[in-house]
């Protein structure tokens, strides 16, 4: 299903059941136990968005680590091959909800009510800030602990009111940080209102690194060498350049003719470096537009020649990458490849990788635009925020990782 699809069916069905279920979940309260459950069985939901299933970590390993817990996971299945990239989460343990077609969707729904109840789901934790479905799915699961962002006085999203541990979504603190507070209103000894009242320090939102083994390297390694059988001949080492962004939010594109220009400055500048072009296969075409755009046979179009899960050992043999603000950002945060991550409509304060990264980013009046108060919905039809960013300020940036031929 297309985006705004999604957002109208969320909106006009959502708000209504949310309500209802709202009332109906407070007169059962009336005739349930209070009892306080430990987090045995904890399920994470958040369905969007593959970057923030890395920006989540910190908070899924407090948690497992605290509590002892089995971790489970609700997801788009589109974005699923994000969640293994760390192993927090066993495979066996996520729940996959399809998203092409509505009903395809609704069936997946009512199969949730049935998973979370055989899994003996004790606590759900919504890390959406963004949609009713996580919130009426939260209120359905059977759990006695529902953990998630509450609006309260704030004119936010109506997601109902269906949680046992209401979180105040703080909008000056970086996500990974508000992810932690979720799980420390479940380690809360008593009833607060609103959780979550501790302080959360840099240091807990770190992440694990991977190191990928020789075998793996070798085979990334041969993957480049097919596209660019002159490696290794003069050219000695690898620039990423990851031009494209999410469907979810087209406003995150710098424009194509400003990485081409900073394509062809780099090539022009360092003459050992390769540059691959980054992307799923559906990109490929319009990757390939770029590639003609820079037309220097050291600008290859790399668009769908690694798995999924390659992506940490492309990155580990790699230089550096520039990449507009998508999912690669926040993947490479796992190495320690430098990320350079052009930000427009959000803001790096809130949504900045863990990893080795530079925010490149004006600042206007006007950015963020989107926010967890509009459903990530921006009038925007001009990047005026992105375009400003010119290719000599990106190039800058990048240089000190480039070597000189003169």
């Amino acid at each position: 299903m297309k985006v705004d699809l999604m957002r109208h069916i969320d909106y006009f069905a959502g708000v209504p059941i949310a309500f209802i279920l709202t009332i109906l979940l407070k007169i059962a309260s009336l005739f349930s136990s209070t009892k306080k459950v430990k987090p045995k069985n904890i399920l994470f939901i958040e369905l969007s968005e593959m970057g923030s299933t890395i920006l989540a970590d910190p908070a899924m390993r407090k948690a497992q680590k605290v509590f002892d817990a089995e971790l489970f996971f609700c997801i788009f299945s589109k974005n699923k091959e994000s969640l293994f990239l760390l192993n927090t989460i066993k495979e066996e343990n996520v729940f996959l909800i399809r998203s092409e077609s509505i009903v395809s969707l609704f069936i997946d729904l009512f199969r949730f009510l049935s998973w979370t109840r055989k899994r003996r789901i004790d606590t759900v934790v919504d890390m959406e800030l963004f949609s009713r479905c996580p919130a009426i799915m939260t209120g359905l699961s059977g759990a006695k602990n529902k953990v998630g962002f509450h609006s309260f006085y704030n004119e936010g999203l109506y997601r109902g009111d269906m949680l046992t541990h209401k979180v105040s979504y703080n909008s000056h603190m970086h996500i990974a940080k508000n992810f932690i507070a979720l799980v420390n209103a479940l380690i809360a000894d008593n009833k607060e209102v609103p959780y979550s009242k501790t302080l959360i320090k840099d240091e807990e939102i770190c992440l694990t690194k991977v190191f990928p083994s020789e075998e793996a390297r070798n085979i990334v390694w041969e993957k480049v060498k097919n596209e660019y059988p002159a490696f290794g001949d003069g050219v000695d080492h690898i620039v990423l350049m990851n031009p494209n962004a999410s469907d979810l939010l087209p406003q995150r594109r710098w424009p194509l003719d400003k990485f081409a220009k900073v394509i062809q400055m780099t090539l022009d500048y360092d003459p050992t470096a390769v540059v691959l072009i980054t992307g799923s296969s559906e990109e490929a075409k319009e990757m390939q537009r770029l590639t003609l755009m820079v037309n220097n046979y050291r600008c290859i179009n790399f668009t769908g020649k690694v798995e999924f899960k390659e992506l940490p050992v492309l990155y580990s043999i790699s230089s550096f990458m520039l990449t507009s603000d998508s999912g690669p950002g926040h993947f490479s945060a796992i190495t320690e490849l430098p990320t350079f991550i052009l930000f427009g409509p959000e803001t790096p304060v809130l949504y900045g990788s863990l990893g080795n990264s530079t925010p490149v980013y004006a600042g206007l009046a006007c950015s963020p635009c989107v926010t967890a108060f509009n459903h990530r919905k921006t009038p925007c039809k001009d990047n005026v925020c992105l375009q400003i960013i010119s290719e000599d300020v990106v190039f800058e940036k990048i240089k000190k990782h480039l070597k000189t031929g003169k």
